[in-house]
């Protein structure tokens, strides 16, 4: 078939370095005897709910037709909320991951619907399909990990993080200039997921982010979330939904991750694209790392640190996690995958077959901006330049679909 995609972006060598200030990956042992017990009740609880009014059936095979498609959305990653009870988290004023900046990034997010997809971008026509039109009120805004900069902020004592709180004020769908205009489908990434806690209680912060995760989006036998799901796994807290025929997965740093004794989602990934997407509708993967080299870098014992060029033990997920992922995903309509983790490169790829979509991090005004049709698929990058909702568009994607 012919390539039918077309693309503008900025020139770039893709070698940018480390995103600033993330967190080298420390696997341990995870999850006590208590929350596997309790996973093991929610999972039950679980089952219950999916028996409800939640439950659809799986649509492969059965002759129905696809839904049509015209869904808008937001996609941001790399938050890195700072905030802790007294200041900042180290590092983080001079690294411009401040409230100002949540702030410059919420505005732009809320201000986005009454702009037009961009016809051209440094005069270079973009060749959007809905390019000069409004682009009107987003369906809502996906997360792809790294909400918070230290693992929620939680401090001395287990409790409620300062930086997730800090998250929840700006990125949860509220009213006003301070918070976001739109339901929130938050995903986890390794600032979120690598912080340990105190030896007797080892995954208190993993514990917090993913019970925010929970709490924003599964639905149990007498309660609603903000955001429910269509299908939620309560033991890697993957889970997904559907806007019209399009069908949208969450999988935080990456589908398959086992670091610090986590549950692979692959299994639950499987099943659920069986389910939802056998009848060949398109399919949007969201998660953490991506093909870029600072995603893929790997220990160069040489100079003693990880790097594109380095052939030791990967540094964030292996080339094994990236081929098992791949075939999850083979005989399934996937149209893109939207990651972060690399901060400073808005980014626009392809690799093993996949086109791959990366804005700068949030901290710093990116996000990503895309609308899938029943016959078209248009993504552009760009980023907040001012305080009161102004962006700039950076890179630009379309292609045709079919299904």
């Amino acid at each position: 078939m012919a390539d039918l995609r077309h693309r503008v972006d900025i020139p770039f060598e893709p070698t940018g370095r480390r995103g600033a200030g993330c967190a080298e990956s420390r696997v341990m042992n995870r999850i006590s005897a208590g929350s596997l017990s309790r996973r093991s009740f929610l999972a039950q609880a679980a089952a219950l709910a999916a028996a409800g009014s939640l439950a659809r059936p799986a649509l492969g095979g059965t002759g129905q037709g696809i839904p049509p498609v015209d869904a808008t959305f937001l996609f941001v990653a790399d938050v890195h909320a700072c905030r802790m009870a007294s200041g900042l988290s180290p590092n983080c004023q001079q690294e411009g991951k401040t409230d100002a900046a949540l702030l410059r990034s919420v505005a732009a997010l809320n201000a986005i619907g009454e702009k037009d997809w961009p016809a051209e971008i440094n005069g270079i026509a973009t060749g959007l399909r809905s390019a000069g039109s409004r682009i009107g009120a987003p369906l809502g805004l996906v997360v792809g990990g790294d909400m918070t900069d230290d693992g929620g902020g939680q401090v001395t004592q287990p409790s409620e993080g300062t930086q997730l709180l800090q998250f929840s004020q700006r990125y949860q769908q509220g009213v006003g200039p301070d918070r976001v205009h739109m339901p929130v489908y938050v995903g986890l990434g390794n600032h979120d997921l690598d912080q340990n806690g105190p030896p007797n209680h080892v995954d208190w912060y993993r514990r917090e982010m993913r019970d925010y995760v929970e709490i924003n989006h599964r639905a149990g036998v007498f309660f609603k979330p903000p955001v429910p799901a269509t299908s939620y796994d309560v033991d890697t807290d993957c889970y997904s939904w559907d806007w019209g025929g399009l069908h949208l997965v969450q999988t935080h740093r990456f589908a398959g991750d086992a670091g610090h004794g986590a549950v692979s989602s692959l299994p639950w990934l499987e099943q659920d694209l069986a389910t939802y997407a056998a009848d060949r509708r398109p399919v949007i993967l969201y998660q953490h790392y991506g093909w870029d080299v600072f995603s893929t870098e790997r220990w160069n014992a040489a100079k003693r640190t990880f790097d594109d060029d380095g052939t030791g033990p990967p540094h964030w997920w292996s080339e094994a996690d990236r081929q098992a992922l791949l075939a999850a995903l083979k005989g399934y309509n996937v149209v893109g995958i939207f990651h972060g983790h690399q901060h400073e490169t808005p980014m626009i790829y392809r690799r093993d077959g996949l086109d791959l979509f990366k804005p700068k991090a949030a901290y710093m005004g990116g996000f990503a901006l895309a609308r899938v049709t029943s016959d078209s698929m248009d993504v552009v990058l760009g980023e907040a330049t001012g305080d009161n909702g102004e962006v700039a568009f950076t890179n630009a994607f379309s292609k045709r679909l079919s299904f």
